[in-house]
């Protein structure tokens, strides 16, 4: 086996950080949480986990980050609804701010080139 033509179980999904690898029983354990926690978030639309051939849930790597900042809130006294409304409006934050930089990014190059 190489890393440039990966075999086994998950193929080259070792890295994908999208790749739904944990089954709801892990993900609970790894979270230090239950699985009604999971379940809970998942219908607030927070996570939407992918579903296997036998219709069990499956989280990514991804997911499980979202959920312990979901925790996290929780922990502290946030209900879940709200803590989960949080994350998503700190993502699409991250996001706007990310795309926000692509485009000073650009403007600068665009006006460096310019005055050549």
């Amino acid at each position: 086996m190489t890393a440039e033509n990966p075999t086994g179980p998950l193929g080259g999904h070792l890295d994908d950080d999208d790749y739904p690898a944990y089954t709801m029983g892990r993900a609970a354990e790894m979270l230090g949480t239950t699985p009604g926690f999971l379940r809970a978030i998942g219908e607030a639309r927070l996570i939407t986990p992918l579903r296997s051939e036998g219709g069990h849930r499956r989280y990514s790597r991804y997911q499980l980050r979202i959920a312990a900042r979901a925790r996290e809130l929780v922990d502290q006294g946030t209900p879940v609804e709200a803590a989960c409304r949080i994350v998503i409006l700190e993502d699409q934050l991250e996001e706007a701010q990310r795309i926000n930089a692509e485009y000073r990014r650009a403007a600068a190059e665009q006006a460096e080139n310019g005055s050549d």
